[in-house]
């Protein structure tokens, strides 16, 4: 408890348990039972609707409170039960002949059934005729403010309440009265905010599970709930209760207000709470708990025509958005140097994005139109950009939240959403919005410090709900999640735009080779990384017993020629690539220590394009996992495969074993079958057979020509320098580290993990681990390393500031990454060395000798 002096924020409501009050309202009573119907818990009100004392029914059977059919009825409904925050509804039930009718509620709370009863009412309408009228005079309207402020209007006319406000709630928590409909006198809190302390964080939860909230009377004494012996200690959760008591600090808030009943409805929206349904009455007002339930439903229905209504304008706008991308992509086509114009980019792209100015960064060079930051102010923000380097959309309203110098010229350049134009997030087109110094209304001063009252923590600042404004100064409008979808659709139609100017003459094969190069360097990154992860997860799991060291060993062997047989494939640059290389590499995948020779090939010199060349390593990956599991190359057999084209140009791949064990026709088509049987024909048009004949299986499949290609030389890839047999790595420079702190910056854990214990087999005294930008720069001073191996990309940022302060101390360094050298590294590190991933004792061994050879021995 905070001391007496203290002041205390609103934020304390937020651990109040409103939940778990042990108490109900007055209007109506409550009983629980156990799963055998045993009376557990009574509200202490319950002889006065029951005549019976809550001492009195306490361990009594309830068919002993009240008639048998009526616990059948209950039986049944609690049957009906669907989901953890279901409750069901009775109205005019018959308790007991000598008792009027009440309605019922029903739920299931700790494995308690509670059951909450209130007088009936007698007013038996008909609701599925109400709520449709309403919905049609919904639908009637012509725009949502009008859809909001009738769908109040019917919630008072329903109800009577003395004001019915919808009430939306912003992205940041706050709410704003958006409509309202209140009888004449007592003044108007339409477009008023409200804070988002107004309504706890665990207050919104219930809004979520329980849809409707009544307090009938303000002034009213809660009523206690009394609990058998065995339950005594354990509070009821009431979160599901229509009776629920109201917590001392919301009973305040509202008489705060004048406010003598409330009742709010949660509009959920698209799963979440967009905003509720908040009516006040001056006095007590208690609904009957019939027509509480029609405006429950008319709620829901209200929230799935408004979810309709936003979609359809969403898709209006991005639709308008559409038309705006196809005029840019038409007006670049005739005239290229538009994009270098930043005025008529800024008209063309505020058409569908509002925005005061528009900057442009492509290549290192800029232009600016409109109102925007000075030039080193853009530059600056760009090289903010390229700090997070995400590829992403980015936001904010204000700027100098991102980038503090923003604050001198947040007048003309408050908020941006800068849109990136290429993959690498290099270059940049950014819309600019100016400072809005706005008041917004709030209802009572959000922001004065809580005092203490007569009962501890009060809520006495709001005493006074009178309207206070605030002056909001160095943001801009923000740009809402539409105009974020809209620019992600910018984005591609820039990139596109980007793309079309490469394709100039002078230029076109540089470009194009450089796209290639992205896109194989992309796959290549996240092949290997997985194959990183998996070598990984396989060493780290290994057990200690020596009898599996060669298994692992083995398997770690093989991984690694999977990683090999990758790099051969995109060796040509995802050109046409040779069949025989695809065959090589799976046979070295597969068939480890010297077994190569089994599988023999025949055929000329083939290349096969990307597509069909991605497809055939599917096919032939399977066929070797099959027969090497039950095939030919399971025992002492071997493989034949052949390949020819036909007079049409098409190539005729045949797949032979034989020597193997008797072949039996599977039972069953496993999903490699599927892939041998049906990736040529579906993939590529082609054709396959296959027949498990009993002295070995024979696939042929025939690949169209226009997914062959020749050469005039065989073109297969060699191998460039001593590779160690499979399973067998050559020995790699010994102890290496000795006498040396290592640091190691790696976003991944399992990939961390092996990383370790390589660094570790080579010798290093001690090992910090980082997986983060921050961790590597805390670890640098806290460590004090000799030598660091840094991993460039880290989730959304990079290493690059840890190799800044590495250089600074002189500390010997080099990178990794999945890229390999294809990595592009920042001029300042251009020149440093780059571990290929995924890491191998070999590879990071002869980087680090190298790195050490050319910097004075540590002492």
């Amino acid at each position: 408890m905070s001391s007496a002096n203290e002041p205390v924020d609103l934020t304390n409501c937020d651990r109040e348990p409103i939940h778990l009050l042990g108490a109900i309202q007055p209007i109506g009573f409550l009983l629980t039972v156990s799963e055998q119907w045993e009376i557990e818990r009574a509200s202490e009100n319950l002889a006065e609707f029951l005549g019976v004392s809550p001492q009195e029914a306490i361990g009594k059977p309830l068919d002993a409170l009240i008639g048998g059919h009526a616990v059948h009825n209950f039986r049944n409904r609690i049957a009906m039960l669907r989901g953890g925050d279901a409750v069901e509804r009775i109205f005019g039930a018959k308790l007991r002949d000598d008792l009027r009718s009440f309605d019922i509620a029903l739920h299931v709370s700790d494995g308690q059934i509670v059951i909450e009863g209130e007088p009936a009412s007698d007013e038996h309408g008909d609701a599925t005729n109400t709520v449709r009228s309403m919905i049609a005079r919904l639908d009637q309207t012509d725009s949502l403010d009008s859809f909001l402020n009738e769908g109040a209007r019917m919630i008072r006319g329903l109800t009577g309440f003395d004001r019915v406000m919808v009430y939306r709630f912003d992205q940041d928590g706050s709410g704003e009265v958006a409509a309202e409909a209140c009888r004449s006198g007592i003044g108007r809190f339409k477009g008023l905010h409200y804070p988002p302390t107004d309504i706890p964080a665990q207050a919104r939860v219930l809004y979520k599970r329980n849809l409707l909230r009544v307090i009938a009377d303000l002034e009213a004494e809660p009523v206690p709930i009394f609990s058998s012996a065995a339950r005594r200690g354990q509070i009821l959760d009431l979160s599901l209760s229509i009776l629920r008591s109201v917590s001392r600090i919301h009973i305040e808030y509202l008489k705060n207000m004048g406010v003598g009943a409330s009742m709010s409805i949660s509009i959920i929206v698209d799963d979440e709470l967009w905003g509720l349904f908040a009516c006040h009455h001056y006095g007590p007002l208690n609904p009957s708990f019939e027509r509480r339930s029609v405006c429950e439903l008319f709620a829901q229905m209200f929230a799935m025509r408004l979810e309709s209504r936003l979609r359809k304008e969403l898709m209006e706008f991005e639709r308008r958005a559409r038309d705006i991308s196809d005029q840019l992509l038409g007006a670049v086509a005739s005239d290229e140097t538009l994009l270098n114009d930043p005025d008529w980019l800024g008209d063309i792209l505020t058409t569908a994005i509002p925005a005061d100015g528009v900057g442009v960064w492509i290549n290192g060079s800029l232009a600016l139109s409109g109102k925007t930051p000075p030039a080193t102010g853009f530059r600056e923000i760009i090289a903010r950009l390229h700090e997070t380097d995400t590829g992403q959309v980015f936001t904010t309203d204000q700027i100098s939240s991102v980038v503090p110098s923003a604050e001198r010229y947040a007048s003309s350049a408050a908020g941006m959403l800068a849109i990136p134009l290429s993959r690498t997030a290099r270059d940049y087109v950014v819309l600019f919005r100016s400072e809005v110094i706005h008041s917004v209304r709030w209802g009572g001063d959000p922001h004065k410090p809580v005092e203490y009252g007569p009962n501890g923590p009060r809520l006495t600042p709001r005493e006074s709900f009178a309207e206070w404004k605030e002056l909001v100064e160095g943001k801009g409008k923000a740009f809402s999640p539409s105009e974020l979808r809209v620019a992600e659709t910018l984005r591609a139609t820039l990139i596109e735009v980007v793309l079309r100017l490469a394709e100039e003459a002078t230029v076109q094969r540089q470009q194009a080779h450089a796209r290639q190069e992205l896109l194989i360097a992309e796959l290549n990154h996240r092949v290997r990384n997985i194959l990183g992860v998996i070598r990984g997860l396989i060493r780290q799991s290994k057990p200690h017993d020596d009898s599996l060291e060669g298994f692992v060993k083995l398997v770690d062997g093989r991984i690694h020629a999977l990683a090999r047989a990758h790099n051969q494939i995109t060796d040509d640059h995802w050109g046409p690539a040779p069949i025989q290389a695809l065959i090589d590499a799976e046979a070295a995948a597969f068939l480890a220590d010297g077994g190569g020779d089994r599988i023999r090939t025949k055929g000329d010199f083939v290349l096969l394009n990307p597509q069909a060349y991605s497809t055939m390593a599917l096919v032939i990956h399977e066929l070797v996992t099959n027969s090497a599991k039950y095939g030919s190359l399971s025992g002492e057999g071997s493989v034949d495969i052949g390949w020819s084209r036909n007079a049409a140009g098409d190539l005729a791949v045949e797949w032979r074993e034989q020597g193997g064990p008797k072949v039996t026709v599977p039972t069953r088509k496993g999903f490699g079958t599927t892939i041998i049987g049906r990736s040529v024909p579906y993939d590529l048009g082609g054709e396959a057979e296959i027949d498990f004949a009993a002295d070995g299986v024979h696939a042929h499949f025939l690949i169209p020509a226009r997914h062959v290609s020749e050469a005039t030389r065989d073109r297969t890839p060699v191998i460039k320098y001593p590779r160690p047999s499979i399973g067998h790595p050559a020995a790699p420079p010994d102890q290496v580290l000795a006498g040396h702190r290592a640091l190691l910056v790696e976003d991944s854990l399992i990939i961390a993990l092996d990383a370790e214990d390589v660094l570790a087999r080579l010798g290093a005294d001690d090992i910090a681990t980082a997986s983060t930008l921050d961790g590597g720069l805390d670890a640098i001073e806290r460590f004090g390393p000799s030598v660091a191996m840094l991993d460039i990309n880290l989730g959304d940022r990079t290493s690059y500031a840890v190799a800044d302060r590495l250089e600074e101390l002189g500390i010997p360094f080099l990178f990794a990454s999945g890229y390999g050298e294809q990595a592009q590294l920042p001029e300042k590190h251009a020149n440093r060395s780059i571990v290929q991933k995924p890491y191998t004792l070999e590879n990071v061994a002869r980087a680090l000798d190298t790195l050490l050879a050319e910097v004075e021995p540590v002492d």
